[in-house]
């Protein structure tokens, strides 16, 4: 299985919370994670960054952030030159999708929970 490093936007230490789910079934599936959110926290042993820090080699970024929350971070998303970003469900943005086509990133509106429950991650 090929390691996809992934960065979780909108990430949460709140266990109920999908974020946090998907950050657990990331790192259980040997993907390397990136998480950033509001809180500072630790979920599987990933540490929860509060800011847009510097990324590179990025494969994936997986939102967990309404859509206007997702805007403060528009450019930080394109500069990071991820392949694709999954919108989860409630984070669905048509004005950002095109966006990101035109910098050539891939989107995908799924759930990386059932992307990885099913193998297609």
């Amino acid at each position: 299985m090929k390691n996809k490093k992934t960065l979780v936007l909108g990430a949460t230490p709140k266990p109920d919370k999908y974020a946090n789910i998907a950050i657990n079934r990331l790192v259980e599936k040997g993907h390397s994670v990136i998480a950033i959110g509001q809180q500072q926290g630790e979920v599987a042993g990933v540490k929860i960054q509060t800011k847009q820090i510097p990324l590179t080699n990025i494969d994936t970024v997986t939102l967990y952030l309404n859509p206007k929350n997702q805007r403060d971070y528009y450019n930080y998303i394109i500069e990071t030159k991820p392949k694709r970003v999954i919108f989860n469900p409630g984070t669905e943005n048509p004005q950002f999708y095109q966006l990101l086509e035109s910098n050539g990133i891939k989107v995908e509106v799924a759930c990386t929970l059932v992307l990885l429950a099913t193998n297609q991650y």
